[in-house]
């Protein structure tokens, strides 16, 4: 009988990660599923996670946002702009107003801004403004938690104190969000995707956080859709349950078969690993999975490092090596 299942994808492997950036990757995806799946997640990584941004600023003495401050360089729309690209982190609340002053003469940054115990700046060296002369500045800011982009009309709907200007604002705690697909082997087949997803935060969330929270995010939302068919999904499924009983050995030593076959070239093992596997003849994954632990540490070029690294990829298969 022909199989007509479609193999399941491997848990997402960090293929690499530095501070807010991480590269990640999913392998073994049906072909053309790499570009369904990226591009779902990676619209959900950007309009779905929450984060925390400006909505009001509040200058002392400037009663609009087309003024200027007397020994200051910058007008107030640059310093809106310029407080705009700070972030910053709310531990538990969900909106919070704090004032901070600064004194001249000097430049101001951010690292100057003082925040009580519910915020925290995450921005350290954004230029702010320069105060040319002995005075101070005080300014208010208000933050609140949200998604995606919203404009200040939005989000500012009552009246406000003469003086506080409404800012629009942009919650997403995603700085870059990009996908790339690319062709590998698995058996005999050549065509399915491998899926690598390139992700940089502003600090408030790490790169893996968004991936996990987005993938969560997707799969509520597909429920959602399913639960709607819950008594007809089930009536299909005992209908067909004599059948798949049947098949089921047979599909599964037939899936099971043909992923043994996937070359080892595949795989994420490292130049160093891949060329000892290759020296002892061991190609496929079949072929690595049959081989014990102590086996392995006989073949040259291969340590303790190596087997950890060969451990790491036979688990994204489910594979355990043998002890």
């Amino acid at each position: 009988m022909r199989d007509h299942t479609i193999l399941l994808p491997s848990a997402p492997r960090v293929a690499k990660e530095e501070g807010n950036k991480g590269t990640y990757e999913i392998d073994n995806l049906y072909p053309g599923y790499g570009h369904t799946l990226g591009n779902s997640l990676r619209r959900i990584i950007l309009s779905s996670l929450p984060g925390v941004a400006i909505t009001s600023i509040k200058i002392g003495g400037v009663s609009h946002e087309f003024s200027t401050i007397e020994n200051v360089r910058e007008d107030v729309v640059t310093i809106m702009l310029h407080l705009k690209k700070v972030r910053f982190k709310l531990t538990g609340v969900d909106s919070h107003s704090f004032s901070f002053t600064v004194k001249g003469p000097g430049k101001i940054h951010s690292q100057d801004i003082e925040t009580d115990g519910q915020v925290e700046v995450l921005t350290k060296d954004e230029y702010l403004f320069e105060i040319t002369g002995k005075t101070s500045v005080t300014i208010e800011i208000v933050l609140e938690r949200g998604m995606g982009f919203v404009p200040k009309e939005l989000h500012q709907k009552d009246k406000v104190d003469i003086g506080t200007i409404a800012v629009d604002a942009v919650f997403t705690p995603i700085r870059r969000v990009a996908y790339e697909v690319e062709n590998m082997r698995v058996g005999d087949k050549t065509n399915h995707n491998r899926l690598r997803i390139i992700i940089e935060t502003d600090g408030t969330i790490s790169p893996r956080e968004a991936l996990d929270n987005s993938i969560i995010i997707m799969l509520e939302q597909l429920k959602a859709m399913v639960g709607v068919k819950d008594d007809v999904v089930a009536s299909v499924k005992a209908s067909k349950e004599e059948d798949e009983e049947k098949v089921e050995e047979g599909v599964k030593e037939e899936e099971m078969t043909d992923l043994m076959k996937t070359r080892i070239d595949s795989l994420g093992l490292s130049t160093r690993t891949l060329n000892s596997l290759n020296n002892a003849n061991i190609r496929t994954l079949g072929g690595l999975a049959r081989k014990r632990e102590e086996d392995l540490l006989e073949v040259e070029g291969i340590g303790d490092k190596g087997i950890q690294e060969i451990r790491k990829e036979l688990s994204a298969f489910g594979i355990v090596l043998k002890a």
